[in-house]
């Protein structure tokens, strides 16, 4: 049974995790600056930037159970210590008090180290899955587009909108209604010009980006050419 952690980094993950298990009861020390002591705490969380983890990991003491929080980094930098990785699949800010739900990346180098990692999921509500060294940069890579990729598509449409004299506002019912429908029917949630085989408005959708926005042609052709696509073969994407 946990008893205590050490939690280093002080980014918006770290904030949140501190602050998230200290409620589950857990004792928590952080969250640390990179050259903080854990002292005694037999368990280190690193959230940090994937290039530090190494360093930060070696400055850890011997006999520590150290895990990371990076969906994309294998186990390696965190030998010669017993690990584990963590990675809620979830956007989180400093501000994120609950992770209740969502699903959590693990991996592990033993049998103990997966059942600590297993526990820490649990306690915040997320369920445990295992994505191996091997998968991580594509599991991250599906990650990175489902969150950033959304981001970033949205703030184009906001830009755009603002640009028509509507405020950002006015979009987040129909950003949350997508991808609501997103997840409760995949592919065949897209709706739109593609859909319908509407060449005529896409072409002057695509007019008007030009006349406002010419810099941002090269996103807008690429984010049609995939929405063409996939309206072509819905059937190809569970």
């Amino acid at each position: 049974m946990l008893a205590s952690i050490a939690i280093v980094g002080r980014g918006r993950l770290g904030t949140a995790l501190s602050s998230a298990l200290r409620d589950t009861g857990l004792v928590v020390r952080g969250p640390l600056g990179r050259d903080e002591s854990v002292a005694d705490a037999p368990l280190v969380l690193l959230c940090v930037p994937d290039a530090q983890i190494a360093r930060a990991a070696s400055v850890v003491p011997a006999g520590r159970l150290v895990g990371h929080c990076s969906g994309a980094t294998s186990l390696a930098p965190l030998a010669p210590h017993e690990g584990f990785s963590l990675h809620p699949l979830l956007s989180v800010l400093a501000t994120t008090t609950s992770f209740a739900g969502a699903a959590c990346a693990i991996d592990a180098t033993s049998e103990r180290a997966r059942t600590v990692a297993t526990d820490l999921a649990e306690r915040l509500g997320m369920h445990a899955i295992i994505v191996p060294d091997e998968a991580r940069s594509l599991y991250h890579a599906a990650a990175s587009v489902a969150a950033g990729g959304i981001v970033t598509v949205a703030a184009l449409a906001e830009h755009l909108m603002f640009r028509a004299g509507v405020s950002r506002a006015a979009l987040v019912p129909l950003v949350r209604s997508a991808v609501d429908n997103w997840a409760a029917l995949g592919a065949d949630a897209l709706t739109g010009p593609a859909v319908r085989g509407d060449e005529e408005t896409m072409e002057r959708q695509r007019a008007a980006v030009a006349r406002v926005d010419e810099p941002s042609l090269p996103f807008w052709d690429a984010l049609s050419s995939a929405t063409r696509e996939l309206a072509a073969r819905p059937d190809e994407h569970a």
